[in-house]
């Protein structure tokens, strides 16, 4: 099931955030982020008033996966949604990524967004470019060698589009 977050849910949240930004293989997130500065960013992602964090929970309520969404860029921009998405390694390959960007994608035509961007997909983040792809989003560019990889060293950020 997929809920708006809570305050409460933070805590079921941030071992897998953590885990995921320490990694380096996903995100471009300062992996020093202290946790309230994560709580920040993740809980409140836009000073824009139409955000929204989500997480994804089993049936004993277990908080499996988080999204948040809100306006890609302020003002003549704002009629473009983005979205970043974290899963639990334990619930990965099990559909919350889908069922959490499934959402995402009805929230944004709800709130009469024109289209979904990401800015910056980890190329070699295969299964992610895969699962955008499937729901519809199509590669509009890559920034050459703008992520740094652990194993992978340099490589490129896509920019990933979806017409609603």
């Amino acid at each position: 099931m997929i809920r708006n977050a809570t305050d409460a849910d933070w805590p079921a949240i941030w071992p897998f955030f953590h885990e995921i930004v320490t990694a380096r293989e996903t995100y471009a997130y300062d992996p020093d982020l202290t946790e309230e500065q994560a709580r920040a960013l993740w809980m409140s992602p836009s000073s824009a008033t139409l955000s929204r964090t989500t997480v994804a929970v089993d049936a004993d309520g277990t908080v499996l996966g988080s999204a948040n969404m809100y306006p890609n860029r302020p003002g003549p921009g704002s009629h473009v949604a983005s979205a970043s998405f974290m899963v639990d390694a334990a619930a990965r390959g099990k559909g919350v990524g889908r069922q959490l960007c499934e959402d995402m994608i009805d929230w944004a035509k709800r709130e009469g967004f024109r289209a979904i961007q990401f800015n910056a997909v980890v190329e070699t983040n295969s299964s992610a470019v895969h699962l955008w792809q499937e729901l519809g989003f199509t590669i509009i560019g890559t920034v050459p060698e703008a992520f740094e990889h652990p194993l992978h060293g340099y490589v490129g950020l896509h920019v990933m589009h979806r017409p609603l």
